[in-house]
């Protein structure tokens, strides 16, 4: 089913999450316009200012001042990739969303592909990468490692090789504006939703400007949260190597009891094999109390209800001026 005869009849929302990302801003905002305009779409550009230490605020806030349709929301700090995604999705008001990172990697032109599908009827079109330029081995390697063992260790069909960069319907949107975990993994959010959801692919392009924003560590972590939020897997995974441990054990035992019987003086007495035994078993409960630690804290800070970002103001063009107005907060 269709979601719409004519695009003109709708509006298309582009969120885009900006930290430190001066130098890319214009040729990004132009790049989409140009899109859009092929379209003939009528559009919104939300920039989200995630706490950015470079002027990246002030060109936002240029761009804003001569062009209608961009509203920028400047939060007060930098509250991560996740959290600025999810502000302007909040804002949104198109009929379909897009989210797409300002850097320029992923390329403003596959918007029209999404638009296309989303036409003929998906409810998400989501960016597959088919290759990555300008990225190391390593960084492509643990990618690839992540993708595979998310998908196996959860029940979320989350397909490989995507990132954010997806357009979404209204209804998706509205989905998603109402799960408000702060542990937050918003494309396996969207693989959760469900709903009629199509591959695009297209080959990822090196940085326009700037550096990247995910570091091994960030991406650790991230890794982490994805995981933790989508599957209870890790949890199982220490039942069953205790379990092992303990048949392991059993079976070591019988087998000292036999030998001694046999051969009461094989054995040496020393210390090393109660070290080992020692250090083993105090491996296995710290990574235990590890891994229930990790989704005992995400229930301590989900309890707390703390909102997911903060907005300082919401500027956007009123009776043809740049104002500034605060955002109430979801």
């Amino acid at each position: 089913m269709s979601h719409a005869a004519n695009l003109t009849t709708y509006q298309l929302a582009i969120v885009a999450p900006c930290y430190n990302e001066a130098g890319g801003l214009p040729e990004f905002v132009r790049r989409v316009k140009a899109v859009c305009a092929q379209l003939g779409c009528a559009h919104e550009i939300i920039l989200v200012n995630d706490g950015s230490r470079d002027g990246t605020l002030a060109v936002a806030l240029d761009l804003a001042s001569r062009d209608p349709v961009i509203r920028v929301v400047n939060l007060l700090r930098n509250f991560g990739h996740q959290a600025a995604v999810t502000a302007g999705l909040d804002l949104a008001e198109g009929e379909a969303v897009v989210l797409i990172d300002s850097d320029l990697q992923d390329p403003p032109e596959v918007i029209a592909e999404m638009v296309a599908a989303w036409r003929a009827g998906a409810d998400v079109a989501y960016g597959q990468r088919r290759s990555r330029e300008g990225e190391t081995a390593f960084k492509l390697f643990t990618a690839k490692l992540f993708y595979r063992l998310l998908r196996g260790l959860t029940k979320s069909e989350i397909p490989a090789d995507t990132g954010d960069f997806r357009l979404m319907d209204r209804r998706v949107v509205d989905v998603l504006r109402s799960m408000r975990e702060p542990h937050r993994f918003i494309r396996g959010m969207v693989s959760w939703v469900g709903g009629k959801q199509v591959a695009v692919p297209y080959d990822r392009k090196p940085r326009f400007a700037g550096e990247t924003k995910y570091p091994f560590g960030k991406m650790f972590a991230f890794a982490v949260d994805a995981i933790t939020s989508f599957s209870i897997v890790p949890l199982r995974l220490v039942t069953w190597l205790a379990l092992t441990v303990i048949a392991l054990t059993v079976v070591a035992g019988v087998g000292v009891v036999v030998v001694k019987l046999f051969n009461p003086h094989y054995f040496i007495p020393g210390y090393p094999s109660i070290i080992i035994t020692i250090v083993f078993f105090g491996g296995v409960q710290l990574l235990a109390l590890g891994i229930i630690g990790e989704y005992l804290g995400r229930m301590y800070e989900a309890s707390k209800a703390r909102p997911l970002y903060i907005v300082e103001q919401v500027y956007a063009q009123h009776d043809g001026r740049l104002t500034g107005r605060p955002a109430a907060q979801p």
